[in-house]
């Protein structure tokens, strides 16, 4: 197991709740309180509505601890991915709207006093595939309005053939962004509550949100929680999960840490940024639940760095999830049966905090009828043949991954009296159900071993530490709470 483990948030990092109001009514509430619920909820407390903030466990969700993140509008080979599956005019729109997006983080990280990283972005390829990527990222990137360059010269400790490059991007303290969004929302009468996991949200007038505090009533919902946590649309099936690890390491000279923000175009590159004098090495994704060992991904991005920075020696370790689309741009705006008055946000794989910023206007424009060109081109885009195909894939691998883990199940009869080692967990069968024994911090516990959202058998995050599920990416803790969405419930608790 790898010994670099996610280190906790510490007590001035925090941010205190507000009261529940289980009588107030609001003319917005917002389901999720990471970045994209906050700027959400900011931009109509700034028209003026009244605003709550539900959010499931603490402010900020997983940017809790993580290392710093980019904004930036270039990311791998995103454009050119949404171009293989869709038309330019929609890939022109997306970019425009992520420009719009980069603009109003660095205008308002500069009013709020968040410190932003000023940093080059580069695309890089080690292939002669890659490079053939490189080379269509900067096409489709320069016909969106993008002013990338291209380049040979990219100053890694590695081989590479191939760049582009887009000047004047940046980094920031997620958490550092979340507090500043808490405070200012909150200075303008909005509500953040924590600790209120929402259960469900009934479209009536007004809108009535149950959570474990108690019903919120609304005007409208907003539900900004990564994986969609209400199934009206199916978005929870439209969406594939991802998570990749990122790995910190110190001990590497000033003069080798690489001065940009650089993202491989290939599957299976690593990401490579400087911060505050540590080396940050991202990669390994992959879908959540379907890793044999998280933590073995971890232990290859560790010897991969030490093979190339002399001296560097792995701090810690952290993982996100992304979800991406068939057609690579967001999901946003009304859901079906919803009556126009709850609206989702998901499907922002890489795009990270300009896609949020990207997703709160359209969100908040919706409601206020002042929308954007881009944002008309968003919603009135057309799915073309190779984003069906891309979904349809997914399902299929969906549907096989319910099956094995069933059969894996089934064909593992778990003793009674076993144990797992610390740190470790195991799926198998205990009667005719399917049972998930793991044992953290020398606490060994016992629950259901199947999803409660539709049934698919969870496998263990050896590097987390939690249950996660192969189906939609719900993941659940060692006692079975909810991590993340779209599951509402937890595992049910068998035995201590």
């Amino acid at each position: 197991m790898s010994p670099w483990r996610s280190a906790s948030t510490s007590a001035s990092r925090e941010i205190p709740t507000d009261e529940f109001e289980p009588l107030a009514t609001y003319d917005d509430v917002i389901v999720g309180g990471g970045v994209t619920g906050l700027v959400t909820a900011l931009l109509f407390a700034r028209r003026g509505h009244t605003v709550a903030v539900l959010e499931a466990g603490r402010v900020g969700g997983t940017a809790v601890g993580s290392p710093r993140v980019a904004i930036s509008r270039l990311h791998g080979a995103q454009l050119q991915t949404i171009r293989a599956r869709t038309y330019q005019r929609v890939v022109d729109a997306y970019a425009e709207g992520v420009r719009e997006g980069v603009e109003w983080l660095f205008d308002y990280a500069e009013g709020a006093g968040v410190d932003v990283e000023r940093r080059d972005a580069v695309s890089y390829a080690t292939t002669r595939a890659g490079l053939a990527r490189v080379d269509g990222e900067y096409l489709v990137g320069r016909r969106a309005g993008l002013d990338l360059v291209k380049t040979a010269d990219v100053d890694l400790p590695f081989a590479t053939i191939g760049a582009v490059r887009l000047r004047d991007q940046g980094l920031v303290d997620p958490m550092d962004l979340v507090q500043a969004l808490t405070a200012d929302l909150r200075a303008l009468g909005g509500v953040v509550v924590e600790n209120a996991a929402v259960t469900g949200v009934h479209a009536s007038a007004p809108v009535i949100t149950s959570t474990a505090l108690g019903d919120v009533r609304s005007e409208r919902v907003h539900v900004c929680t990564g994986s969609p946590i209400l199934d009206r649309g199916l978005y929870f099936g439209k969406v594939s999960a991802r998570r990749s690890s990122v790995l910190t390491l110190t001990g590497v000279d000033a003069s080798e840490l690489p001065d940009a923000l650089y993202e491989p175009v290939e599957a299976r590159g690593r990401g490579v940024r400087a911060s505050r004098g540590e080396l940050l090495v991202a990669g390994s994704s992959h879908p959540t639940g379907r890793a044999p060992s998280e933590a073995a991904l971890v232990d290859e991005l560790a010897r991969w760095a030490g093979a190339h920075w002399t001296g560097a020696t792995p701090r810690r370790a952290w993982s996100g999830q992304s979800h991406s689309t068939p057609h690579g741009v967001p999901f946003v705006g009304a859901l079906p049966r919803g009556h126009g008055r709850v609206y989702l946000a998901t499907g922002f794989d890489g795009g990270g905090l300009p896609d949020a910023v990207y997703a709160a206007r359209m969100l908040v424009a919706d409601v206020t009828g002042d929308a954007a060109d881009w944002m008309s081109v968003i919603h009135h885009r057309v799915t073309l043949p190779p984003a069906i195909a891309a979904g349809v894939g997914a399902n299929a691998a969906t549907v096989w991954w319910f099956a094995k883990g069933w059969a894996k199940a089934f064909a593992n009869p778990l003793l009674p009296g076993e144990v797992p080692d610390e740190g470790a967990g195991s799926v198998g069968l205990e009667g005719l159900r399917p049972v998930a024994r793991s044992t953290v911090d020398g606490e060994t516990c016992t629950v259901s071993g199947v999803c409660p959202h539709l049934g698919g058998v969870v496998t263990w995050n050896d590097q987390e530490r939690t249950w996660d599920c192969p189906l939609h990416g719900s993941r659940f803790d060692a006692q079975g709470r909810v991590v993340e969405g779209p599951s509402t419930r937890g595992l049910r608790i068998l035995r201590p």
